[in-house]
């Protein structure tokens, strides 16, 4: 024992631990050499590296540690995104960004909780999880900047989809509340509502109708910035010589996908990971299943709903569009056989669907490999039948 002992503490190699909690105003950082090492805790403005450089080593000064002492951080995922990584790891900082949702907490109804714990907590898991327990979170990968900034065009295209859908909902129900149906939300709304007539054949309420018209205005100018990114989008796969771009074109070569899909899978997934399995994959989009086993108690408790949610939306729509338009392939068969006894059944099962569909299609995309029964087609007429 007293050997081995011996060898364990000449392979030892002191590391400055660091963790950040970070805040609108101020930044908690905590500082330790170990498990045995009662964590330093410092506060920052925020946003204040050469406040952060200098407790970095005052922190080395104060646990006797020299200046070449390698130091190793962590941070959650949030707001503040991956600056704050990047610039860490340009300073030498061995850093990791953390999952929020993989966090252990107490599980005691009421727990103490404040910015000065979790910077201890979170120092304390970086000390575990360098020592060898993997496990104890999930790390996040990080982009680079080039492959972050490609996801700027389709996240925007969702948002304002998003927004023109809750102005037409306010529309909708408006008119709702004096007894009227609106058919569809156009350019002909204005004369519409000037000719509509309640429940007693009178006119829509004059502060109403200026109320509508404005939200309608919001419309306009939501829909037409759709439709501008969406034409920016169908050139950029018609005309781009980039290899970004020919993840897309294979993708739109299948059949039940369009452009708006396949360039958000490449973008946000299949683009820029790499060494993936399988079951990564539906962790990736929040596809996985959650058993519940406790004794005699067994029940599922449904799919995790971790991860990426735009993936997971965009896939669950995906899937219902390869049972329509790809009704040979064997996905949509194995679909039908499982699932098809009824509606019910068939909402449960199309995530199941997605998640297969998502592992087809990144063996398409890696090995060339096309999902069995699949049909197939040119990519150009899809980019162009939605410009016409």
């Amino acid at each position: 024992m007293a050997t081995a002992h011996e060898i364990q503490g000449s392979n030892w190699q002191a590391v400055l631990y660091m963790a950040f909690e970070l805040g609108e105003k101020e930044w908690k950082l905590a500082f330790t050499t170990g498990m045995a090492q009662m964590p330093r805790l410092k506060a920052v403005p925020a946003r204040d590296l050469a406040r952060v450089a200098k407790e970095i080593g005052s922190a080395k000064a104060r646990f006797g540690l020299a200046k070449e002492t390698p130091v190793a951080s962590c941070y959650e995922a949030g707001r503040d995104g991956f600056w704050l990584h990047r610039w860490l790891t340009r300073e030498g900082v061995s850093n990791l960004v953390l999952d929020s949702s993989s966090i252990e907490v107490n599980r005691k109804k009421r727990r103490a909780k404040n910015d000065q714990l979790d910077a201890c907590s979170l120092v304390r898991l970086l000390v575990r999880y360098r020592q060898g327990e993997k496990k104890v979170c999930s790390i996040v990968r990080v982009p680079d900047e080039a492959v972050e900034d490609q996801r700027q065009l389709h996240r925007e295209l969702s948002a304002l989809k998003d927004e023109q859908t809750s102005l037409v909902n306010q529309l909708k129900g408006h008119l709702c509340s004096q007894g009227l149906v609106l058919p569809a939300v156009n350019q002909k709304f204005p004369a519409w509502l000037a000719e509509a007539r309640r429940w007693d054949g009178t006119p829509v309420p004059a502060e109403l109708q200026g109320r509508l018209r404005r939200i309608f205005q919001r419309w306009q100018f939501v829909h037409g910035q759709i439709l501008a990114l969406a034409k920016q989008q169908r050139q950029r796969i018609h005309d781009e010589r980039t290899p970004q771009v020919e993840p897309v074109r294979r993708l739109l070569c299948l059949k039940g996908i369009g452009y708006g899909s396949a360039w958000m899978l490449v973008k946000e997934l299949l683009g820029w990971r790499r060494d993936l399995n399988r079951k990564q994959l539906g962790a990736l989009v929040g596809l996985t299943p959650t058993p519940y086993a406790s004794g005699k108690m067994r029940r599922e408790q449904g799919i995790s709903k971790a991860g990426n949610k735009r993936l997971r939306r965009l896939l669950v729509q995906l899937a219902w569009c390869w049972v329509l338009h790809q009704p040979q392939s064997a996905l949509t068969r194995w679909f039908q056989e499982r699932f098809g006894c009824g509606p019910r059944q068939r909402r449960i099962g199309i995530t199941a669907l997605a998640r297969k569909l998502l592992i087809a299609l990144w063996r398409y995309l890696e090995t060339g490999e096309t999902p069995a029964g699949a049909e197939l087609m040119a990519w150009q007429p899809k980019v162009r039948a939605q410009a016409a």
